[in-house]
């Protein structure tokens, strides 16, 4: 065999041994853009004055919401309260229907007397109110209308007339309707008017 001459050009596969070597090399450029942008995206930790900020509004927000839980309970302990009470009021109600009957017809006398009293006195220190007298102006809210009990000259609007049970409110609160009558005023009493009083003349 004949050696091959010196000053030849080398064979592809030793040449391409050479180009894989240096396609296996990484600029270091790009290694350190890497690193930079890992470094900025990093998250930085909060200064004291940030977290003693955050820390004070949470306490200041637990505040609040306690706050609002104390007004809540206190609201829906006197509402429970005042319910209580209305209960037993209304249970009572029955028995002063049965005094002031007891009164109408001369019945109310000696120790019989001296109880109901005591039990009015304390029904008023409740703040217990009776209503529907007659005569009084008719108030939906307040009477329940029963019959019609005619006209009168004596009323210039619609008013109680006889009353067949007394009403009872606590405050605003009415726990009985009144039930009474209604009077109507007379039509022919309406005041004259002026035109009618200059044609008389």
């Amino acid at each position: 065999m004949t050696s091959e001459p010196e000053g030849t050009t080398p064979s592809p596969e030793t040449s391409g041994e050479g180009v894989a070597d240096e396609a296996v090399e990484v600029p270091t450029g790009e290694e350190e853009v890497v690193e930079e942008v890992a470094s900025d995206d990093a998250p930085t930790e909060p200064t004291a004055e940030q977290q003693l900020a955050e820390r004070t509004a949470d306490l200041q927000r637990l505040q609040a919401e306690y706050v609002n839980y104390r007004k809540r309970v206190e609201r829906d302990r006197a509402q429970a309260r005042q319910q209580g009470e209305a209960a037993v009021l209304r249970s009572l109600l029955t028995v002063l229907d049965d005094i002031g009957r007891a009164e109408q017809h001369g019945e109310l006398s000696g120790g019989f007397k001296a109880v109901a009293d005591a039990l009015t006195q304390a029904l008023k220190a409740h703040k217990l109110e009776a209503f529907g007298a007659e005569g009084d102006p008719f108030d939906p809210r307040l009477h329940e209308a029963l019959f019609a009990a005619g006209e009168s000259a004596e009323v210039s609007v619609t008013s109680v007339g006889p009353v067949v049970r007394t009403g009872y409110k606590v405050g605003d609160e009415v726990l009985r309707h009144a039930q009474v009558g209604v009077v109507e005023p007379a039509e022919g009493d309406a005041p004259a008017t002026s035109a009618e009083t200059s044609d008389d003349e």
